[in-house]
């Protein structure tokens, strides 16, 4: 594999809040703030929020890839836009948004950014990239704010103009892994071979190494693979050792992990009883359902998520979007944590434009609400969202996580509910990580 690398400092560019650019634009200087996107800001009437006319936003995620798909993040986005605009609009302007597939491929992902620079969006939002280092320069030349990315990579964890509504990857595994410890014998991680796969162990570990507990082992898979025997077998044997209490075995391959347990289901007849474990992303209610249910290899595992379960009634207001204005759509599943992210990105997005009263809607201004400190709640899915450019992470690498929070859910007679009430915060956990 090549073209690794680690995103670990702490340094933050200069701070592109930049108030007042457009005003400092003479009508001499206007034809070079046209061709230079930073540095003279929003050129009245061009941009896709200016004016009375629509606001223009982006929504991207991969679809009909061979690896993790998330079709229902832009159809959802659409269906938002819909319910929005047939209930007046944002601030009486209707929304207008823009999908991309970014087909799992940097190129393609680079290509999604391109045509959100060129299109001129307010934003990017509720969207899906295993390919942050690629695309985020491109929004961030442009000024252009990342609202509610899945959180796979730490790009978006450390990018100024990135506003996170989850603790992506690093809260999901430290607080697994944090339960792991108290539960779990050996601990088996499998994970994509991939730059966003190389990024899985280390978290995993700091919640292991809170509750004491030795690492996992570190076993790399093809996200793309059709099947997964070997692996499967490697895994049981490291976690069903016989001198040791029950191993798990922690799947984390995003679409690719129901066909982990494809080859899990058959190799474990071989082995003693070993339980399995993993994140919101790789499993949901439709991947257990599709196993078996509660004859599933997962009855019994510990998940965790970053919302509430999709029965929580606080749910309720997306899923009215979804029944009003994409019922029938099978590409929107409420129970998707990538809908779910998006539902709440949108909503931060709503927030911050109303924010702005009848002022301009540009990525200049939604950005500088945003840094402001512009508090949004939403409705209890999430603890109240606020973003900084050091937040208290920073030290380890995460200086936008400002979403440290989790809730531990576990699979009982084939469903996914609640496994403790409230949310769990991993801060701690991530603060004395070994991330390096």
């Amino acid at each position: 594999m090549t073209g690794r690398r680690r995103i670990r400092s702490t340094f933050l560019p200069t701070l592109t809040n930049r108030p007042g650019r457009s005003a400092a634009c003479t009508a001499a200087a206007l034809v070079a703030c046209a061709s230079l996107a930073v540095g003279c800001g929003v050129i009245p009437g061009t941009t896709g929020g200016s004016g009375d006319g629509p606001i223009t936003v982006m929504t991207w995620a991969p679809e009909n890839s061979k690896a993790t798909n998330k079709p229902g993040m832009p159809a959802f986005a659409q269906a938002y836009a819909r319910w929005v605009n047939a209930h007046g609009g944002i601030n009486g302007r209707d929304l207008k948004v823009l999908t991309c597939n970014d087909h799992n491929d940097s190129v393609a992902a680079a290509k999604c950014a391109d045509r959100a620079v060129e299109e001129n969006v307010v934003a990017v939002i509720g969207s899906y990239s295993q390919y942050g280092d690629t695309f985020l320069p491109s929004l961030e030349s442009a000024g252009i704010p990342y609202i509610g990315g899945y959180g796979v990579t730490n790009a978006e964890f450390t990018s100024p103009l990135s506003y996170p509504v989850n603790g992506g990857q690093p809260t999901l595994l430290a607080g697994l892994g944090k339960e792991l410890a108290r539960r779990c014998g050996p601990v088996a991680l499998v994970r994509p071979d991939s730059i966003a796969g190389d990024e899985l162990p280390p978290l995993l570990n700091s919640g292991l190494k809170a509750g004491r507990h030795p690492d996992s082992s570190d076993q790399l898979a093809d996200e793309d693979a059709t099947e997964y025997a070997t692996q499967s077998a490697r895994a049981l044997d490291y976690a069903a050792d016989e001198l040791s209490d029950t191993g798990c075995v922690v799947p984390a391959l995003g679409d690719r992990t129901s066909t982990f347990m494809d080859s899990f289901r058959r190799s474990r007849e071989e082995y003693s009883d070993v339980r399995t474990a993993t994140v919101l992303g790789s499993v949901d209610q439709t991947v257990i359902n599709a196993n078996g249910g509660a004859s599933s290899p997962y009855e019994g595992s510990y998940i965790t998520g970053w919302y509430p379960v999709a029965s929580d009634p606080r749910w309720d207001a997306m899923k009215k979007v979804i029944s009003e204005q994409a019922f029938g759509d099978n590409r929107i599943d409420p129970a998707d944590a990538g809908v779910q992210t998006t539902w709440i990105a949108y909503t931060v997005f709503k927030k911050a434009v109303e924010s702005l009263g009848d002022g301009e809607v540009s990525a200049d201004s939604v950005r500088e609400a945003l840094n402001k400190g512009l508090t949004v709640s939403t409705g209890g899915l999430t603890p109240p969202l606020r973003w900084k450019f050091q937040d208290v992470l920073a030290s380890v690498g995460y200086p936008r996580l400002v979403n440290r929070k989790v809730t531990l859910q576990v699979v009982r007679d084939g469903r996914l509910v609640a496994a403790r009430k409230g949310f769990i915060d991993v801060t701690r956990t991530l603060q004395t990580a070994d991330l390096n």
